[in-house]
């Protein structure tokens, strides 16, 4: 099954892919090597942290290329929803007390709430798939029901 991530989403992920393996795994090989010429292994605390780094290197590449593999990359700006939110929507809310806040709707990877990005997983995004702007959603947060009215659907 693909998974939704966005350009931006995916470009951070191969980034990520090629440090790992063009500078952290060479740089990771010379300290084992390294710690490996200082003698008995069996006591050698530097080769066995270096062999632990190789092993959650080794798993992070597999791991990333899953993930990269199994994406299905959609740009935002490409999207055309009829002005419904759909995933990678950028969407403007306000809540019952009048606070307005904004939220794109990303893939579970690429969530990060300080820069405004939601899971398309998460409960708000739940709420907002399918909808439009002047609609009201009503969220389940941990704190009770929320209430919110959507002000404007982009996509950018």
């Amino acid at each position: 099954m693909k998974t939704p991530m966005t350009t931006r989403g995916a470009e951070k992920l191969r980034e990520e892919l090629h440090r790992l393996k063009t500078i952290e795994r060479p740089a990771n090989s010379t300290a084992i090597g390294e710690a490996r010429a200082h003698g008995d292994l069996s006591e050698n605390a530097e080769y066995h942290a270096a062999r632990e780094r190789a092993g959650f290197i080794e798993g992070r590449i597999s791991e990333l290329e899953a993930k990269l593999g199994n994406a299905q990359v959609i740009d935002p700006k490409l999207v055309d929803a009829d002005g419904r939110c759909v995933f990678g929507a950028t969407v403007d809310v306000q809540d019952e007390a009048g606070e307005k806040s904004t939220w794109q709707i990303v893939g579970e990877d690429e969530a990060d709430i300080k820069q405004k990005r939601i899971s398309v997983v998460s409960p708000m995004a739940r709420a907002l798939i399918g909808k439009e702007s002047g609609e009201e959603v009503a969220v389940q947060t941990p704190g009770g029901v929320k209430r919110y009215e959507i002000l404007d659907v982009r996509y950018e």
